[in-house]
């Protein structure tokens, strides 16, 4: 019984990836900038034969070595070990899945700006969605999320304090590579700020007060979740 929880705690994780990736998808779609996150990735792919998904995987490989190498010596197990090389397959997984989404919404154009807002939102809430179900089955972490938290480990700082960083940081590099690129900023807009200020309060809303722990018991078998 135990196997089979966690396989069906994973498989929630998985549900959960899709949606995050469908999210992305949608802000992309919105013209309105994309999530800090993935800022850098689609400013790669708007400049190269390379996609979304493919940059996305990339990226998580290269947060994957710098994991490997934060946790040298004192400052690791090898549970943390076995943790960041999961992530390998899982990030394979969300990039398929965000090449997918993009092919799936390739006709949708937004035709003003009401328009392109609420495309925006729309991907905000099913980003939410995303976020909540891979953090119900406490079962994974990817590489951003891995790669803050070890490099907070290492730094003795508060985990927040280095999200806030780590996300300006890839948003500067967006726009230094935009601006290499093209000399002018794409993929960073107010849609970009509106995805970072909003999407953690509907996280925290969606988490405590729709997709409670009592909600997801009446959907899914009670194992899937920790208690």
């Amino acid at each position: 019984m135990e196997k089979e929880s966690l396989i069906k705690r994973y498989l929630v994780f998985i549900l959960g990836l899709y949606f995050l990736a469908m999210g992305i998808v949608l802000i992309v779609h919105s013209a309105l900038g994309t999530t800090p996150i993935s800022s850098t990735n689609y400013v790669l792919s708007l400049n190269t034969p390379l996609t979304l998904g493919t940059w996305t995987f990339i990226t998580n490989m290269l947060m994957v070595l710098i994991q490997l190498w934060l946790i040298r010596g004192r400052y690791g197990t090898r549970k943390d070990v076995v943790e960041i090389l999961l992530q390998i397959p899982l990030s394979f997984v969300f990039s398929a899945f965000i090449d997918l989404n993009m092919w799936l919404t390739s006709e949708l154009h937004t035709t003003g700006y009401l328009m392109s807002i609420g495309v925006l939102l729309m991907g905000c809430l099913v980003q939410s969605v995303g976020v909540v179900f891979e953090i119900k089955p406490k079962v994974a972490m990817m590489s951003a999320e891995g790669t803050v938290k070890y490099l907070s480990r290492r730094l003795h700082k508060e985990f927040g304090n280095v999200k806030v960083g780590f996300d300006v940081t890839l948003v500067l590099i967006a726009v230094l590579l935009s601006l290499g690129f093209t000399r002018s900023i794409e993929g960073v807009r107010e849609g970009s700020v509106v995805a970072a200020l909003i999407t953690g309060y509907i996280v925290n809303f969606l988490n405590h007060k729709i997709m409670t722990r009592k909600m997801l018991y009446r959907l899914m078998p009670v194992r899937i979740l920790h208690k």
